[in-house]
């Protein structure tokens, strides 16, 4: 069987970007780890074992242990499911939210002048700073988190739809569509929808990775998730204090954390090369 036009061009666009295939390789790898955390943890990241406090990597700690004993190897494996988790569902919520304003704002010539004053006035708060806001008016949880940020990336995925649709909206086929009576959800839907999909989903990659960072500020802060949940950022956060004397308590997550931000921008970034025609032209 043939492949497919789309796929012909995500396989060429990776064979000239072997970093993508690096990135979601491991990008894959994490998200396995993150399902695994139970068996891959050999201690309940909870565990606190006093007589074990602040030992250096050995077999017994593999990533050492903190101030309180705790296996710090478990307390990353187990973080790795709330940075993904905070990613990907921050990635979706934005998508999805931003794709439904931004179609209906970029057509809607009315409804665009109100939509997008608001977006506007969002935009004019650093992300990090508007949700630092949102969580000191609610308690600290991984449900919050999520919202807190979602409700700071959506205005730039509204921009992105918005400006497509605009463009797109001026389009001959479009005007044809309209000349013949098609109402607006079918305008929407069958001539517009499909041509914002791919620049959509590099952006959701780039909003995945932005979350994943965000989500660490503020549990290193603490307004993230709470502190018997463990994240990478808060593990951080509590190991700060100890870092001239025991750096390994920031290394381990530090690295996990950058590496995985890593990955799904190399991945984006090939994303953006296979579905961007003109791209794949000049390469």
């Amino acid at each position: 069987m043939a492949a497919s036009p789309t796929w012909r061009r995500f396989r060429d666009a990776f064979r000239r970007h072997p970093t993508a295939i690096a990135g979601g390789v491991i990008l894959l790898f994490m998200i396995a780890v993150a399902f695994a955390a139970p068996w891959l943890g050999t201690v309940d990241p909870q565990a606190v074992a006093p007589q074990q406090r602040l030992k250096q990597p050995s077999s017994t700690h593999w990533f050492g242990s903190d101030m309180l004993g705790r296996d710090v190897y478990s307390r990353v494996v187990y973080g790795t499911r709330v940075s993904l988790a905070v990613g990907i569902a921050v990635a979706l919520l934005t998508t999805l939210l931003g794709l439904a304003i931004g179609l209906v704002t970029g057509y809607i010539r009315w409804l665009d002048a109100i939509v997008m004053r608001i977006m506007d006035g969002l935009m004019s708060i650093p992300p990090v700073l508007l949700a630092i806001a949102l969580m000191a008016l609610t308690k600290a949880s991984m449900q919050n988190v999520i919202v807190a940020i979602t409700l700071a990336e959506v205005p730039r995925a509204v921009r992105l739809v918005r400006s497509l649709v605009l463009t797109l909206r001026e389009e001959p086929y479009v005007a044809a569509a309209i000349a013949a009576g098609t109402r607006l959800a079918r305008i929407l839907v069958r001539h517009i929808l499909p041509n914002i999909v791919a620049p959509l989903l590099v952006q959701a990659t780039y909003v995945c990775a932005s979350a994943m960072i965000t989500e660490a500020i503020l549990s290193f802060i603490g307004a993230g998730t709470p502190p018997n949940i463990p994240s990478w950022g808060n593990i951080m956060a509590e190991a700060r204090s100890l870092f001239q004397i025991a750096g390994y308590l920031i290394l381990f997550p530090g690295v996990c954390l950058s590496v995985t931000v890593l990955a799904v921008n190399l991945l984006g970034d090939g994303m953006r090369d296979a579905l961007d025609p003109r791209l794949a032209r000049r390469m």
